[in-house]
């Protein structure tokens, strides 16, 4: 079932909003301090194409407070333009009840897109 929810969410959105992940994270990376940042792109990129079946946790807080930060820093840098696309997606999908699945996983990947660091996909 989830290789089919995940097919239609290529459809539905989730091909706009890798690339969207991808093209931040190149941006990032053009320069030596966005690499953190760029790494965080990557690996939500690779979330945000095949979202069902995986999930996010938080991980230890072994770096000490430097996830927030990081996190603070990405909320301005980045974050919250992605964010904003994904509530898009979300209500524009939750309008019909087919697209409620779908719009979930959006409003899922909007509270990630505000503080990537410090979770874990799994």
């Amino acid at each position: 079932m989830s290789i089919i929810g995940n097919l239609i969410w290529l459809i539905f959105g989730g091909i706009f909003i890798c690339i969207e992940y991808v093209l931040a994270g190149i941006v990032m990376l053009l320069t030596i301090i966005g690499i953190p940042w760029g790494l965080q792109c990557f690996k939500l990129a690779a979330l945000a194409l095949w979202p069902f079946g995986r999930e996010i946790r938080e991980t230890q807080p072994s770096a000490g407070c430097l996830s927030t930060v990081l996190n603070i820093i990405w909320i301005f840098v980045g974050g919250i333009w992605i964010a904003l696309t994904h509530l898009v997606f979300g209500i524009l999908l939750a309008i019909t009840i087919i697209g409620l699945p779908f719009a979930n996983q959006h409003f899922k990947l909007m509270r990630l897109a505000f503080t990537p660091f410090g979770k874990e996909i799994v």
